[in-house]
């Protein structure tokens, strides 16, 4: 293969790891420390926005020739790495965390696009997954009511503090997939360590708290008003597992674990001993590809690299538990190999 193939599509747009941004809310623990390393300065560390462009949680970059720089300022010098589905867009459609809840969320709402552009200045709605790395034997989540609302119900169980009677909540295992739509009222509940796939938004709009003091002493703010007029107030089946299907290759697995018109993430099972048992993988000229490693270790490389060519196209790019790596659109073949979980997100 010469240096001039177009099979090796973009030599520059060498996948880099991330560095997130921390959220110390006070139903967090300390799982984000110690079962994923993160070295950040917070008690409790509740979230880790592990892929993100958004004002409120800036991830950097930590390798590669942009280490240092917050990915937002990455993405605004080379919109190409969006890709040709974003152009013009200038921003990152998603946003990934981690979350430890130690504690229950509060119950909460978010809006769709819709009503956000309608009382959040144009502001984009989001819709959001869970994928759960872990749970303690009695966690639960609340999905939804248990009945149909009115409005007039919903605002007046919420100031009256008996909201709970009308939660539908459903039991949490590991390895659990929920899709969570726009105005779907839901709260994760404690004992759940998670991760979330979600549009680029922070709207959320709190509907209870468990009566729960901040750390000055003060109720954190609701927003009922909004949260009413936001929620799907109809009420729901127990969500059911998705119909999973693992597709087998020499040395890897993938299954698909939710697609919707946001986004995309699969789970990757890897486990190879030799680079030509490792999974190829590439993105392609439209779209961004983030991988995020939810067990094990393993190595990212070119694919020139795997097959002893006399050309290195990039280095070797090195990953463990709770890593997190954005791959550019239009990125050279790459080949991973290791023994590893990984989640795949893509647009």
């Amino acid at each position: 293969m010469t240096r001039g193939s177009s099979n090796w599509r973009n030599r520059d747009n060498h996948p880099f790891r991330l560095n997130p941004a921390g959220k110390d809310y006070l139903w967090g623990g300390r799982r984000l420390k110690e079962d994923f390393s993160k070295d950040i300065d917070m008690e409790p560390l509740a979230e880790t926005w592990e892929c993100s462009t958004h004002p409120d949680g800036l991830s950097t970059v930590a390798s590669g020739k942009f280490m240092g720089r917050t990915l937002k300022d990455v993405l605004e010098e080379h919109p190409e790495y969006l890709g040709e589905k974003y152009a013009g867009e200038g921003d990152l459609p998603i946003l990934i965390k981690f979350i430890d809840a130690k504690e229950d969320l509060s119950v909460q709402v978010h809006p769709d696009d819709e009503y956000a552009g309608k009382y959040e200045h144009g502001a984009r709605g989001k819709s959001e997954m869970w994928y759960v790395l872990d749970a303690q034997r009695d966690t639960e989540l609340v999905y939804g009511f248990c009945r149909d609302l009115d409005e007039e119900t919903l605002r007046r169980s919420l100031q009256a503090g008996t909201i709970e009677k009308y939660l539908q909540k459903v039991p949490v295992r590991k390895d659990d997939v929920f899709y969570i739509p726009a105005g779907q009222v839901h709260a994760i509940g404690a004992g759940a360590l998670v991760a979330e796939i979600q549009r680029n938004s922070n709207l959320t709009y709190r509907l209870f708290d468990y009566n729960r003091l901040d750390k000055d002493g003060e109720p954190r703010p609701l927003h009922i008003e909004k949260g009413v007029g936001a929620a799907d107030l109809k009420g729901g089946a127990e969500p059911r597992q998705p119909l999973r299907v693992l597709q087998f290759r020499r040395g890897y697995a993938t299954e698909l674990l939710c697609r919707c018109q946001y986004f995309q993430t699969e789970r990757m099972l890897l486990n190879t001993e030799r680079w030509r048992e490792g999974a190829v993988f590439r993105t392609e000229r439209d779209s961004f590809k983030v991988l995020l490693c939810t067990e094990g270790v393993g190595i990212l490389t070119g694919e020139a690299e795997s097959l002893h060519l006399k050309e290195r196209y990039m280095e070797s790019l090195h990953f463990i538990k709770g890593d997190c790596i954005f791959v550019p659109a239009g990125s050279m073949p790459l080949r991973i190999h290791g023994k590893a979980q990984l989640l795949v997100v893509g647009c």
